[in-house]
């Protein structure tokens, strides 16, 4: 479809619902999707509720600083899912070691570092973070340093995401909300008609822009 096409879709209510309602599910916010069904009568799809419980327990303890417990969860109800998703595997042991940096354990967290992060330096693309972790052990206030980006809610929520999306997928669900892949098609529709008729015409799309309407 050409993206100028787009303008002259017409999304109906229920449509808008029925997005908005597989993301709260996708998120594990199932209170919040049932008020939805309630208040609205928005149709719940079919789901899970034991899977959706299992990762809204393993979300909760990465947000709440115990990742490694998160681990260890995660590898008893996804055998395998951390050893094919090494990246994700790295970033939660790094959320360890950053939660014994904060916690003043900078003994431990350096024993851990040789026993678990050590490994991931004979790769070259995991080398620059691990740099950037292991630097946090030279300040008393680590959320003041350089790196304050590593003990930020911020990126201990986009792990969370990432974990998320990781056990959607190993238990064959899809990654991704039709929401994110809504906003994903919106964006290089942006891009597209911008190259088309220039960067003035239509400038980048922003979500936060869109919302202030």
């Amino acid at each position: 479809m050409d993206p100028r096409q787009l303008q002259h879709i017409v999304v109906n209510d229920n449509d808008i619902g029925s997005i908005v309602m597989s993301y709260l599910l996708h998120n594990c916010f199932d209170e919040t999707a049932d008020s939805l069904a309630s208040s609205a009568g928005i149709k719940q799809p079919e789901v899970d509720r034991d899977d959706m419980e299992t990762r809204k327990q393993i979300i909760r303890l990465v947000m709440e600083k115990k990742a490694l417990k998160a681990i260890k969860v995660t590898e008893q109800i996804g055998q395998g899912l951390l050893e094919k998703n090494k990246d994700l595997h790295f970033d939660l042991l790094c959320l360890h070691f950053v939660e014994l940096i904060c916690a003043a354990k900078c003994k431990e967290a350096l024993e851990f570092a040789q026993t678990k992060l050590a490994p991931f330096g004979n790769v070259q693309k995991y080398v620059e973070k691990l740099q950037d972790i292991m630097a946090l052990l030279a300040y008393e206030e680590p959320e003041k340093s350089p790196m304050f980006h590593l003990v930020s809610s911020e990126y201990r929520q986009q792990v969370a995401d990432h974990l998320n999306r990781a056990l959607l997928e190993h238990g064959n669900h899809p990654s991704y909300t039709p929401m994110e892949r809504l906003l994903q098609q919106v964006t290089v529709a942006r891009q597209y008609l911008t190259e088309e008729n220039g960067k003035d015409a239509f400038p980048p799309f922003s979500l936060k822009d869109s919302l202030k309407g």
